[in-house]
């Protein structure tokens, strides 16, 4: 039966349930029925005559048999019709009609609308605020730091220290000076080099003739655990810095051999440090995630600078010691400026965390950079998009990357256990014949130190060896074992002394050579 005014709907029942079709003819057919019985009783009229309409439509030739019929059925209803509602394919579940969603865009709530909300409204509204602050619901800027920092690291964060806090704060610094006393009686700083030293330039391959050292001369003892990077007063040498494992960086003074002073200013291990050129203050990274700049001297902390990454590599901009340029874990490098404390440049190209920064050309006007993505990418200074990309696929991993003293070539330590040489300048093309092996240094980022003539090349390996090839020829000239419970990893060769290399590994012991 059908209601006063509803639309005449014919319900056929098969085996899949009800399918609501309107005959093709429909509309011509109700309009006759309807004129024909509109006065015999006018609804009442009306709806007998839409029924003898659908069954005048429905008697024909239709066939007989059950599935001949359905299939003349489809065929002579053709497609499904449906209303503005789409009532007939979703019933009393259709979805708003255009009328009802123009009516719901118009309607303000009661806020919007100036009307006052009733005190228990208000009471449960903050309620539920201050309800879902306690519980952690509402995200604060912080906590969207978390979220990028996980997705940044989430293929390496099991190697990684935890994400700094919401609250967090820097390891509060302590130095110790243990000298005799700062200044001498001449009124000079404990840092100046002693009467008679005289500096050598960085890239003068023809101030002095150099040799491969012979055997260990000293040990400089005083880490709590290993130690990860050395480094040696820029021209002169006379004070060695070395970075720890415990968290600790200290000084040493070559000559004397002894510890002058130690800073401490970092919670976890120590991954690089760096002189300034001129030496008078250096950068320490730590895996706390916090960079210091320190002052040599007199051992104060100038700067504390994160970005909530794991620094890996720090330098020095040559051209401007207030500029220090940091790789990072989350794959990017950035530039800071130690007077401000801000970021000014990002480099983001890698795919992987950036290893090693090497300056090259004309004293730092361009970078080569590596990472763990097998890649090595030349840098225009102050540009985000390299200039230069070297990739290859038999090319693996290359950690670090020193800058030969003639400033033609990079000779890179390749976890393939080979150290191999690019040229440096316009074409960063691969000389195949020179390589150098014999040691392994797979899983370790063991240091590369050059003779200042540039003679000589040494390297540490995962065994606690140290090994030195002729650069010329690339064949080995020495080996010596350098250090025990670990690999030697650090090296750097005197720019002064003719035979000198400083060694260090995680045994905590730093070794010197002549």
């Amino acid at each position: 039966a059908l209601a006063p005014g509803e639309v005449a709907r014919e319900i056929r029942r098969n085996d899949y349930g009800h399918t609501r079709r309107f005959p093709p003819n429909y509309g011509a057919a109700a309009n006759d029925g309807a004129e024909s019985n509109a006065g015999e009783g006018g609804a009442e009229g009306a709806t007998t005559g839409l029924k003898r309409a659908i069954i005048n439509a429905n008697d024909g030739d239709a066939p007989k048999s059950r599935r001949a019929r359905l299939k003349h059925d489809r065929i002579s209803d053709g497609p499904l019709v449906r209303s503005l509602d789409d009532e007939v394919t979703h019933g009393i579940w259709a979805p708003p009609s255009a009328t009802e969603r123009a009516l719901a865009a118009d309607a303000l709530p009661a806020v919007e609308s100036g009307a006052d909300l009733h005190p228990r409204i208000l009471q449960e509204r903050a309620y539920l605020a201050e309800r879902d602050r306690q519980r952690g619901i509402l995200q604060n800027e912080d906590n969207e730091k978390e979220k990028f920092d996980r997705m940044v690291e989430r293929k390496m964060s099991h190697l990684l220290p935890p994400r700094l806090d919401e609250n967090s704060e820097a390891f509060e610094a302590t130095t110790t000076f243990h000298g005799d006393e700062e200044v001498d009686y001449r009124g000079r700083s404990w840092t100046s080099p002693p009467s008679g030293v005289r500096g050598a330039e960085p890239f003068d391959t023809d101030d002095h003739a150099c040799f491969v050292p012979k055997k260990c001369v000293a040990r400089f003892a005083g880490h709590e655990r290993g130690v990860h990077r050395i480094r040696l007063f820029p021209r002169t040498g006379h004070l060695l810095l070395s970075a720890g494992l415990d968290g600790a960086c200290k000084v040493w003074s070559v000559e004397r051999r002894k510890c002058m002073r130690t800073y401490v200013g970092h919670g976890a291990a120590v991954r690089d440090v760096q002189f300034n050129n001129d030496g008078t203050r250096f950068v320490s990274a730590s895996f706390d995630r916090y960079l210091r700049l320190w002052d040599v001297e007199s051992g104060k902390v100038l700067g504390t600078f994160t970005n909530r990454r794991v620094p890996y590599v720090v330098k020095f901009y040559p051209h401007d010691d207030n500029l220090f340029v940091v790789g990072c874990s989350d794959n990017k490098i950035v530039t800071y400026d130690s007077t401000t404390g801000e970021i000014t440049q990002e480099y983001d190209h890698h795919l992987a965390a950036v290893n090693t920064i090497t300056f090259v050309e004309d004293n730092g006007t361009k970078m080569v950079t590596s990472s763990d993505d097998k890649k090595v990418l030349v840098w225009e200074w102050d540009i985000g998009v390299p200039i230069k990309y070297i990739s290859d696929p038999t090319m693996h991993s290359m950690p670090v990357i020193t800058m030969h003293p003639s400033e033609r070539f990079l000779v890179c330590q390749s976890l393939d256990n080979r150290i191999v040489v690019y040229q440096a300048g316009e074409r960063y093309a691969l000389q195949r014949k020179k390589k150098m092996e014999g040691h392994n240094v797979a899983g370790y980022a063991c240091d590369i130190a050059i003779s200042p003539d540039g003679r000589f090349v040494c390297s540490g390996d995962s065994n606690g060896k140290l090994f030195f090839w002729d650069f010329k020829r690339t064949r080995t000239l020495q080996k010596y074992h350098a250090h025990d419970k670990g690999p030697s990893i650090g090296a750097v060769w005197h720019p002064v002394e003719p035979s000198t290399v400083f060694t260090c590994g995680w045994d905590g012991i730093i070794k010197m050579w002549e």
